[in-house]
């Protein structure tokens, strides 16, 4: 890396005598090596710690990187082998992740080298990917003189390059030679008229530059901002209702630790991390910010990555692996939206972001703040027993209240013939939008045409041959999807169980939602935002900024639509399905379901226009519903967490699941048996504390050609961190051959 900015102190010094060793974990993916080796530092080889490396291990030659630097080892040191290479003078991992690595593999129960892959991009990595230089060339005056006699006047290329460079002092190499041709170009250097300069350029992702900041905090985003600078302690829960001004107070509070020398890490969920967020910290920290999530290109992840290694981004805008990010002197780490299943990997390596910020929070000694209109019930627990301080933001920055709910019922409509997705109420307020030149947003959790066909006369339903799923009908491209796997079918007209024609589609979805708008409103403009139409790079941006500029328009869409978006001319939102997450077998399917509909409805009446908001349900008698409609957090909670410590689910218990997964289903049942006879003896050894344990299938029996089978356990927190050790301890006796096995802690679903 070639960034001026780079400042590496060299930790020992080296000469001819003295003798040092260097702790690596290798690049290798697996438990049995996944553990520090010592090797020799070559004598007057700079290797710095964190650097990364080539070492002799058995037969092979194999990358690692080091951990650790001592003078002596405990080892036969003539049988310590030597590193070959250092591929760096500059460490590619910084002592504070180094630190992070190893308190990860204690907390999550990892492999030291999964945090090493968390810490360090595959981009950074392997090397593949590296930075783009340009090749800036100027006039050498002297050579100049004694070549310009010699200058054929036919030579219309030469005179050119020479006229160019006289008036613009440089060029880069690309475009001059798309004027003027490279093999004039390269005939000039190699006669030494011109001189080459090698200049990186970065892919940047960051457009706009810094604004003014005019904006005048409200009394309570004030005190908001104070707290979070000055109190002592320095975690807190940000609980402001939507469109309370919780951005501008994470804002004013990164500005106020640049300014004394420091840097700041502000993550959203990857579905809230829009380009009207980056727009927004562009226009206050301009070329300060550097941003990571899953959207960018390779290349793009390098050079932002190397920003801010090189300390020239000061600020991290990004998703849930940028609290990764090789930022030193962090001043505070904002998590908005904190309630987000996306903050949790539910794949290997598996990590709580929440958990992580912790980490680095207590290495940096600074704020971590964690925002939400709708906090997790777990979160807003941590207020009740001190470990978060709480700071409530209950009014809008307008003054405006919050957009009023109408609950409407389903059944009714279903009853008086109405089999559309529309309501007779969300029909006529969005008739009312679009004459008045407004915008609207529609809200289902369910993408494609339909969630499944089935055979009237028998019954069937097209299942995914590779996954226990049936599959959802996309009508645009004609053929039913597996939104497990991904594998597609085509779609079907005859049912090739019993041959019938007679086929019913079941659960509309967002392709449909739109198809009938059309008909309804074939004049407006209609968007459809849902994994199927954000595949491509900054599909979300074009989406919105279309959306966002013309009126009248709806935006259908899934999950996608419910928070982080900002949309003065909204001013009705429609919730089509409001059941579709209510009736999970999942402790959480209550709160999941409160969390959405406050979201989703938030994006309405946020400007001067007043809002509302259209809720049809089949059970509109349901608490949650109107709790939603009173927007009251504060006794859903109470309400919730009474239930769950009347049941001892968490915050009150813990939730393990084992899940075993295999391509041999005799396979993966036996070792899941056998597991559950042996962790029967840890229940009895913890029988006050053990409250459940069971095995069975996974609600979801076969994904991607492997088997589930999972065992489910409940026990005490206070025992938690004891019974899971064991749990842990058991699992690395046990030979899983050709099974896997995944542990989760409070699990997200259970299916």
């Amino acid at each position: 890396m070639k960034y001026k900015i780079l400042v590496f102190t060299r930790i020992f010094s080296y000469n001819n005598i003295r003798i040092m060793y260097a702790e690596i974990i290798v690049d290798v993916l697996n438990s049995e090596v996944d553990k520090v080796f010592d090797y020799l530092c070559p004598p007057n080889t700079c290797v710095p710690l964190g650097a990364k490396v080539l070492v002799p291990f058995g037969n092979r030659k194999i990358e690692g990187y080091v951990l650790n630097l001592k003078e002596t080892t405990l080892l036969d040191t003539s049988k310590v082998k030597s590193i070959i290479r250092v591929f760096d003078d500059i460490p590619v991992i910084k002592p504070e992740l180094i630190a992070l690595c190893y308190k990860m593999k204690d907390i999550f129960h990892l492999r030291l080298i999964d945090g090493i892959r968390c810490v360090l991009p595959s981009q950074i990595r392997d090397g593949k990917v590296g930075h783009i230089e340009k090749r800036i060339l100027s006039l050498d005056d002297e050579t100049l003189m004694t070549y310009l006699p010699k200058v054929k006047a036919n030579a219309k290329n030469e005179q050119g390059v020479i006229e160019y460079l006289r008036n613009n002092g440089s060029g880069d190499f690309t475009s001059l030679s798309k004027k003027f041709t490279s093999a004039t170009l390269n005939k000039l250097l190699k006669l030494g008229v011109l001189t080459e300069v090698k200049q990186i350029q970065n892919r940047s992702v960051i457009s706009g530059e810094k604004q003014k900041n005019n904006i005048k905090l409200t009394p309570t985003q004030q005190q908001a901002v104070d707290t979070i600078l000055t109190d002592k302690n320095k975690r807190f829960l940000l609980h402001g209702v939507t469109g309370s001004g919780k951005t501008e107070v994470y804002l004013n509070v990164i500005e106020n630790v640049l300014k004394t020398g420091k840097t700041a890490i502000m993550l959203v969920p990857e579905i809230s991390l829009t380009p009207q967020v980056i727009r927004i910290f562009a226009s206050r920290f301009g070329g300060n910010i550097a941003v990571l999530h899953s959207g960018l290109s390779a290349g793009e992840k390098h050079d932002e990555w190397c920003r801010i290694y090189s300390g020239e981004a000061r600020v991290v805008v990004g998703a849930r692996s940028a609290i990764f990010a090789p930022i030193e002197n962090l001043g505070v780490i904002i998590i908005d939206e904190e309630h987000d299943n996306s903050y949790v990997s539910d794949s290997n390596p598996r990590y709580n972001t929440y958990d992580v910020a912790k980490i680095r929070n207590a290495y940096n000694d600074c704020p971590l703040v964690l925002g939400s209109a709708t906090p997790s019930i777990e979160t807003y627990h941590l207020t009740n027993t001190g470990e978060l301080t709480l700071i409530e933001m209950p009014v809008r920055v307008n003054g405006k209240e919050m957009p009023p709910i109408d609950i409407v019922d389903m059944c009714n409509e279903f009853r008086s013939g109405n089999t559309t997705p529309f309501s007779k109420k969300l029909l006529a307020d969005l008739t009312d939008t679009v004459n008045d030149n407004k915008q609207a947003i529609l809200f289902i959790n369910r993408r494609g045409y339909s969630s499944f066909i089935m055979c009237r006369d028998c019954g069937y339903i097209p299942k995914c041959e590779n996954c226990d799923f049936s599959l959802v009908y996309h009508k645009e491209d004609g053929q039913l999807k597996c939104h497990y796997c991904g594998k597609r079918y085509r779609a079907i007209n005859v049912c090739p169980n019993c041959m019938s024609k007679n086929l019913k589609m079941g659960g509309i979805g967002t392709q449909q939602v739109v198809q009938q708008l059309h008909e309804l409103f074939p004049n407006v403009a209609v968007f459809r935002m849902d994994n199927d139409t954000t595949q491509n790079k900054n599909a979300h941006a074009k989406i919105l900024g279309e959306f966002g500029s013309t009126k009248p328009s709806i935006l259908v869409g899934t999950q996608m639509v419910a928070k982080g978006h900002d949309f003065p001319a909204v001013n009705l939102v429609g919730i089509l399905d409001a059941d579709l997450s209510l009736y999970f077998s999942d402790f959480r399917a209550s709160e999941k379901t409160f969390q959405l509909i406050t979201q989703v409805a938030g994006r309405a009446g946020r400007s001067d226009i007043e809002g509302k908001v259209v809720l049809q349900t089949y059970y509109p008698k349901h608490y949650v519903y109107n709790l939603c409609a009173n927007y009251d957090y504060n006794k859903f909670f109470a309400k919730e967490v009474n239930l769950r410590e009347a049941t001892q689910y968490p915050p009150f218990g813990k939730i393990i699941r084992l899940l075993f997964t295999s391509e041999n289903d005799e396979q993966a049942k036996h070792i899941t048996h056998e597991a559950f006879i042996n962790l029967k003896n840890l229940r009895v050894e913890y029988k006050n504390d053990f409250y459940f344990l069971e095995a069975m299938k996974s609600p979801v029996t076969k994904i991607k050609n492997k088997f589930r089978y999972q065992i489910l356990m409940r026990f005490s927190v206070e025992k938690s961190e004891e019974i899971i050790s064991k749990i842990y301890d058991y699992l690395n006796t046990i030979k899983l051959k050709d099974t896997t096995c995944f542990v989760e802690i409070n699990p997200l679903s259970m299916s």
